[in-house]
């Protein structure tokens, strides 16, 4: 959200208070000041040369014109052998995998397909900020459990205290945007066992599933027990691929449940990404030494990252995963403001980040006024050259 409460013509009331989201925003800040973009969550580097050379070689035999509706048959063969390889889980890609326009349309598509006017939905929070959209325009009601540093750890006492007779899902984030923690298995068992005691559909989002830091491993809610029959998992190949331009997601689960969510979803865009759907199987099809690499490279960036903003002032909680490290900015600007500080800090600097107060629910939102999150996918040039900028502040 913008932050902005007056009312905007013509909106519907749904979307009342989520105006342009803060990436538009400050993406387009970071354009008008020539700042450094810590701020969205984008490589500046391409990806594996196979998959974008698979996607040369889409275009060029010509898969260019509209794919099925539930995605390329290939892709879905490539996400049920990822998902058995890494996870343990078993799919049937015809029934019970759908290909998306990223991740955000999966949830969009999961939770309009699922949700009924006045249902509610626990999840995480701070959240990635199209969650409390979608649950909107589904007209249900957000019901977040705040995460707090330094650690970011689960607390099951006040997700039970969050599930009403009204609570028709639970929905997960891990790894962690934006605190870049990573569940553990006691805390999945605990959802998971909630999500049993009531009877409740989980949807988890496990877009930085490879994206994990000191030997940390993921793990996918849906593989506990009792949970693969209750639980859509969404991804995608934009982070693990460096694609994020791309739009290839998509929804594995049970098959009543994917079909709720093409439902919905064939009226959003019906059918995305043509030919980058082939090349994102070929990128799942990588071998086991591109993901560890891939996140061996990322641990470094985040490593290097956190040494210049603790250098440069900032209280820094270290993530186990994903592409975003969050500060406390109080100890370089007392009054905590984080809105203000990122809308000021191209001007005085030339770095954008994002403030975390626009990931809270607005009840919430004192939680996250002085925190901010910078990105470290970026190379490591360019985070010296932000991080130097930065120490002008201090």
């Amino acid at each position: 959200m913008s932050g902005q409460s007056a009312r905007v013509p013509y909106l519907n009331s749904k979307l009342q208070g989520f105006g342009s989201t803060i990436f538009a925003e400050m993406t387009a800040l970071a354009a008008e000041t020539n700042s450094i973009n810590l701020g969205q969550g984008f490589p500046n580097y391409d990806g594996p040369q196979e998959v974008l050379d698979a996607a040369v070689d889409a275009i060029r035999s010509g898969q260019n014109q509209y794919p099925p509706g539930p995605g390329v048959p290939e892709l879905r063969r490539a996400i049920c052998e990822h998902q058995l390889r890494f996870w343990g889980l078993s799919y049937d890609p015809d029934s019970e995998v759908l290909v998306t326009a990223g991740a955000t349309e999966a949830l969009a598509g999961v939770l309009l397909g699922l949700l009924e006017t006045g249902d509610e939905v626990a999840l995480l929070e701070p959240m990635y900020d199209s969650y409390q959209a979608c649950i909107a325009l589904a007209g249900a009601v957000t019901r977040p459990v705040t995460l707090r540093p330094p650690h970011y750890r689960l607390d099951p006492d006040e997700l039970r205290a969050a599930i009403t007779p009204k609570t028709r899902v639970i929905l997960v984030n891990s790894p962690h945007n934006p605190t870049g923690a990573v569940l553990d298995r006691t805390e999945l068992q605990a959802i998971a066992d909630i999500a049993i005691e009531h009877d409740l559909i989980v949807v988890s989002d496990e877009v930085y599933e490879h994206l994990t830091y000191d030997g940390i491993k993921h793990v996918s809610i849906a593989s506990l027990p009792g949970m693969k029959e209750r639980t859509l998992v969404i991804s995608s190949g934009g982070k693990t691929f460096n694609t994020t331009g791309w739009k290839v997601g998509w929804v594995c689960g049970p098959a009543a449940m994917v079909a709720a969510a093409r439902a919905a979803k064939q009226f959003l865009t019906y059918v995305s990404s043509g030919p980058f759907q082939p090349a994102i199987a070929t990128g799942l099809r990588l071998p086991d030494s591109y993901f560890t690499a891939l996140a061996a490279d990322l641990e470094g960036k985040r490593n290097h990252l956190m040494q210049g903003l603790t250098q440069a002032g900032f209280e820094v909680f270290k993530p186990q995963g994903t592409y975003f490290i969050t500060v406390d900015i109080r100890p370089i600007q007392g009054d905590g403001d984080g809105y203000a500080f990122c809308r000021s800090l191209p001007h005085k600097c030339g770095v954008v980040g994002i403030p975390n107060v626009v990931f809270y629910d607005r009840a919430h939102q004192h939680e996250g006024r002085h925190l901010v999150r910078f990105a470290f996918c970026k190379q490591y040039e360019m985070i010296d050259d932000a991080v130097s900028r930065l120490k002008t502040m201090s």
